[in-house]
Parts: C-alpha cells; structure tokens; sequence
C-alpha cells in the first residue's frame, strides 16, 4: 500500500519514473500472441467429485507448506465472453469460496475507479480555484487571496509552483492580508489514532479538499565518498521548517538504512538524524508523512508562495470563501482517466480515498463518506442486480471493514471490459512483471509466462494477499481472475496467487489435456508444440 511520487523516484506508488509504463493501443491493450511455456502435468485441470474444477495440485502444495488452509482462499476465475479462444481451446474456469464475503485489501480500489469512470467518465478534472477579496491595485492585494480546493487528488508540488506562478502573472504579488486556505469542499476529520503503528507512512495520510503533495515530506540522500558525507534534502520547501544537511557516512550494510539514521521526527519542525548514513546504498529517498498534518498546508502553502517571489503581510490560515470574493484564475487537475493510474498501478491510498469522496461531493453538497457509500450502493444495485453488494469503508481498502466476494469483483471486471470506458480501465492496472505493485513478478519469478500477460490490481494488509485482474491466455482466450488470501500466514502463501496466475495463462495444456489422454504421443507432440 504505497502513495505517490512526483519528479524524481518519490512516494514509491506515483511517480511513472522508476518504472517502464507500456501504452496499451488497442481497446483492451492486451498483446497479440501469449508468452509460452512447456505446461507441466500438475496444470491439468483436476475435478472434484461434483464436477467442479478444483485447485491446481500445485496450488494446494503451497498452501499447506505455509499453513494455510484451502477455505483461506477464494478464487473466481472465468472466461471473458468476446474474443473467442484460439485452436479450440477449453477455456479455463475455477471457483472456490469464490461466495464467501473477505477482506481484499488495495484489490476493493476497482470498485472506486470503474465507479468513478461510469459516475464522473475519464475526462472529469477537479477544478483548483484562486480568489481576491479585496482591491487588487498595481500588483497589491489589499484583502485576502483565497485558495479553494477541489478535492483534486494530485496537487503536487510541481502543481503548485504552477499555481503560485500563475497568481503572479494574474497581477497579485503582494497580499496584504492573509492566504486563506479553504478545503470545504470535502466535511472530513482527520483519524483520531492511525490505521496501524506507522503513523508517519505516507499510506496513513487521510483525504482532504485542499490536499497539498499527499501532506508527505520526502527526503533524499546522496552519499560524497570525497568527503565522507552525505547530503540531505529534503521536499516541498515548509516555512519554519529545518533538517540536516549532511550526515557522515558509515561502511554498514545497506539492508536497514533507515534504522542506521536515528531519525528523531518528535519536533515536526526540527527533524533531527543522530546516526550515520551507509555508503553502500547509493542515493535513496525516505517518504514521511508530516506528523503534524493541520500544520502542513499552511508551511507548504507560504513557503512556495515566498519562493515564487510573492510578499504576505498576514499569516496563512484555514476558513472559507466569502460570497463577496471574485475569482481570480481556475487552474484543472489532471484528467480521471491519469488518475487512476496512480491510484490502481501503485495502490495509491489517499488519491483512491479522494476520488471516493468527489463521488458524493460532485453532487454539491460536501463530500463525505456516508453520501459517497450511499451513491456508490445506489450505482452498484442498479448495475449490478443480484451480485453480492461490496461493503465500502473509505474506498481504498486501507480498512478492517471493507469486503466483497470474489464473484462480486469477477462481474465488476467483466462489466468494465465489456464498458465504453474499458481501455481506460485496464490501462490503469499493473502489467505483471513490467510497472506498478505487479513489477516485481519478475523478480520473483523470471520466466514466469504471466510476464506482460496479465494487468493486475495487488493488495496487501497485515493477514491478506490479492490479485485481482485481467490474463492473457497463450490460447489467445482472455480470462478475469480474482484470489483473495485471508489468514495469518497469507503472506507465507503468496507464491499460490502467481501460479494461479500462471495456471490459467498455461491454457493451452487445460484444452490439450481434454482431448487426449495425458500419455499419448499425441500428447506429448502438443506439449512440444506449445513450448515453441
């Protein structure tokens, strides 16, 4: 569960830099031919005595070495309807537990982003806007500037600077009042105690209508072998707000580095580092959520507002829009359909949490939460009449109450392949092996054939792994796929969601095995050919 980065590699769920983000160009994106691989005789699909497909033998091999029983795992997965299978293929088809109502985790982030994408559609922008109460006369602002937010769910610091820029060439270099920073627009509270026991990770960061670079300070450090010293900076610039900048450096290995620095973040305006930075790691980047988030806004607000040349008489504060304010310059988001790249590729909590609440809040009124789960409901019923309905906390599964069942999400994922906004939505799923929360499937697993062959939405908590998503078959049959793990050792057992994932693109060996019986020579001649 990870939020976002910015320029360089920041908060590790945003930035598109650190990973190799592939454009899909047909409708669906998927490739034109699968990867292959010789199957094994355990990927045959094997039948309980009722006729239904039971777990891959390899599957349940994993999941008692770990300790997990199969009940812990539901699966749903099933054939895509369109695009009818190559060579005659059987398609793949497993149900398991796939009714029972679980926890799966970042995976309950598809309900939020095709909500978004039918309620809001894929050109929708938050619109940021800057107001004058007062006279603005030869570039003096005799009054107060006011900053409205919009929910906008990535106004980040490169934004901002924007921004600021932007009131300057509207004529405003002087504010001879105060900066009053308005987030009506959201009726949110910050969390009285955090999600878990690290409460300055950025993925415990709460939403807000004014939300300012995910209220995240990131800070980076470049080791100087010549002078035995590292360098430190940190970003976005915050006005009283001081850290070192230097450290010396240490030989120790890099594998707790962060631990080695004896951070000291009790003071959130003197961040102190007692320890020693090591050599080895080269230059590495810490995201810390500030820890005093009311305060964060305000610093950020009129550092960048000093820094772009700006003067300010009075002090930058919270409060609302007066009716008698004018609208100075409307500054728009980036558009839904980038959005939910951040939010689905790297599992970006804070972004999912504030799409969820401009569902209700595009209807005018305040967003909040239990106006969002209200329309989301009504939207779900009338779309999906007779599936199981999802239980929504907050929209980003970074809840202990959120829940749906593998077959609730299997008719999600199928609906939105066959809606106009398909492209849209696989385009913001990790590519398995290749960007996003499904990139390190490669490291895994190198030859996995899941390999660019699958677009995926991962999550994670304390007791649950998920996969949820779209595969490749190497039969040329598309399939959606769903596994949640709920247990306490479901992290043990992660290695039964990837050959999940494996079983069904290895398709070609299900339709094989129907056909003939397992030791023919025939047999063995379609295995040959299918690992060419």
């Amino acid at each position: 569960m990870t939020v976002s980065r910015v320029k360089r590699p920041f908060l590790s769920a945003l930035v598109h830099a650190t990973c190799a983000v592939l454009a899909l160009s047909s409708a669906v994106a998927w490739p034109a031919k699968a990867q292959s691989s010789a199957p094994s005789s355990d990927d045959r699909t094997r039948q309980t005595p009722a006729g239904d497909p039971a777990l891959p033998r390899h599957v349940l091999q994993t999941l008692h070495k770990a300790q997990v029983p199969p009940s812990a795992l539901s699966v749903r997965i099933a054939p895509l309807p369109d695009g009818p299978a190559a060579n005659g293929a059987m398609p793949r088809q497993l149900s398991h537990h796939a009714q029972a109502s679980v926890n799966p985790a970042s995976v309950m982030k598809l309900f939020t982003t095709y909500a978004g994408l039918s309620l809001l559609g894929p050109e929708h922008v938050w619109r940021n806007r800057i107001y004058t109460d007062g006279t603005l006369r030869d570039g003096v602002l005799q009054g107060n500037l006011i900053v409205r937010g919009s929910g906008d769910p990535k106004l980040v610091v490169e934004r901002l600077q924007a921004l600021m820029a932007q009131v300057r060439a509207a004529g405003v270099r002087e504010v001879r009042g105060d900066i009053v920073l308005d987030r009506s627009v959201f009726d949110v509270r910050e969390r009285s105690e955090p999600f878990d026991d690290e409460p300055l990770r950025p993925y415990n960061v709460r939403p807000d209508g004014l939300l300012l670079n995910f209220k995240a300070v990131v800070y980076t450090f470049t080791p100087d072998a010549a002078s035995g010293q590292v360098q430190v900076r940190f970003e976005p610039p915050l006005a009283g707000f001081s850290a070192p900048t230097q450290l010396p450096l240490t030989q120790a290995p890099c594998s707790d580095w962060r631990r080695h620095l004896q951070a000291d973040f009790s003071q959130p305006q003197q961040v102190r580092f007692a320890g020693r930075y090591p050599a080895s790691c080269g230059e590495r980047e810490w995201p810390v959520a500030y820890p005093e988030p009311e305060a964060y806004a305000p610093r950020v607000m009129q550092a960048l507002w000093q820094q772009a040349g700006g003067q300010l008489s009075g002090h930058v504060r919270y409060g609302s829009r007066p009716t008698s304010a004018k609208l100075l310059l409307e500054a728009p988001s980036l558009p839904l359909s980038e959005i939910i790249k951040d939010i689905n590729k790297f599992s970006n909590n804070v972004m999912a949490q504030q799409l969820y609440l401009t569902l209700s809040s595009e209807l005018g009124a305040p967003g909040r939460l239990e106006a969002s789960r209200l329309r989301l409901s009504q939207w779900w019923r009338q779309g999906f009449a007779g599936v199981d309905e999802p239980v929504l906390d907050n929209g980003s599964g970074l809840s202990r109450t959120e829940r749906s069942t593998a077959h609730a999400l299997t008719a999600l994922l199928q609906a939105a392949h066959a809606s106009p906004h398909a492209r849209h939505f696989v385009d913001s799923l990790a590519i398995a092996g290749v960007d996003g929360t499904a990139a390190r499937l490669k490291d895994r697993s190198p030859q996995s054939p899941v390999i660019g062959n699958a677009w995926l939405k991962t999550g994670s908590l304390r007791d649950v792994a998920s996969v949820a998503g779209y595969v490749q078959g190497q039969s040329g049959q598309r399939y959606t796929v769903v596994a949640v793990l709920h247990h306490p050792n479901a992290h043990q057992a992660r290695a039964a969601l990837d050959q999940l994932l494996e079983w069904t693109v290895r398709d070609l060996d299900a339709s094989t095995a129907s056909r003939r019986p397992p030791n023919t020579p025939e047999r063995k001649t379609a295995q040959r050919s299918a690992a060419r």
